[in-house]
């Protein structure tokens, strides 16, 4: 717990020196992001080839495991044989989900500031902060007034306060955000495999993700849109770069 927390309160400071720098959490968010995604880089180019080169042997996959359909052991060896022989990782997608995740849950709990939380919080650090310095906080520019709230949290609050009009006015900044942040989820397993069976589980990821975005706090969706966005563009260059080298091979 204590690492835990340590390592919230890095996060945290991060946030708070790149905001004394451009006056804008939303944006010191963005900062973050990219600064994490630039150490990312050389590891997450590497999965990322090689999950394309996993895409280009898919055929070979497909026949080796009709071939040994009715031997399911001898299907695992021969499969495991072939990715060792082709230098190919067939988890390698996984890693950079798995890269984000702690950074993720760190400014879930950060920005969300859970009562259960004991660790470093962006709510108690608003407190230390003048009244007027508080509100200002919170925003990212004009699109996101509270980066502390969930969308679901800014809806109750709006339709109790002045019912569905209202609350829908004040919730479609946020609305859009949990639809990116969907949409941020799926696009990238659509870009990196072909198989019709890893899309469509790539897609039940996304709706489910619909809902975590719409019970997380607006940061969060902001760090993850914007980190999903360097993925894809990455992507797009790694596919890209790899085809010229085919071609000139």
């Amino acid at each position: 717990m204590a690492i835990w927390d340590g390592f919230k309160d890095v996060i945290l400071q991060v946030l708070v020196f790149f905001y004394n720098g451009v006056g804008d959490y939303g944006l010191a968010i963005i900062m973050l992001t990219i600064v994490l995604r630039i150490l990312m880089t050389p590891l997450v180019w590497k999965q990322t080839k090689s999950m394309l080169e996993l895409q280009q042997v898919q055929p070979k996959i497909k026949a080796l495991q009709e071939k040994y359909k009715k031997d399911k052991e001898k299907q695992q060896e021969e499969l495991m044989k072939f990715y060792q022989e082709n230098k190919v990782n067939p988890f390698g997608g996984c890693l950079p989900l798995l890269l984000q995740m702690p950074i993720f849950l760190a400014l879930y709990g950060v920005l969300g500031g859970l009562a259960t939380d004991k660790g470093p919080t962006f709510a108690k650090y608003l407190m230390s902060l003048a009244p007027a310095a508080q509100d200002a906080a919170r925003h990212f520019w004009i699109i996101l007034p509270d980066l502390t709230k969930a969308p679901m949290a800014i809806w109750t609050a709006a339709m109790k306060g002045g019912g569905v009009g209202p609350a829908l006015l004040a919730v479609l900044p946020y609305a859009i955000f949990v639809v990116l942040f969907g949409l941020s989820t799926w696009l990238p397993q659509y870009l990196m495999t072909t198989d019709p069976t890893q899309r469509k589980t790539g897609t039940y990821m996304a709706v489910f993700m619909l809902y975590v975005g719409w019970i997380s706090p607006a940061g969060v969706l902001l760090y993850w849109v914007t980190s999903s966005t360097w993925q894809v563009a990455q992507q797009i260059i790694t596919q890209r770069s790899m085809k010229r080298s085919a071609e000139g091979a």
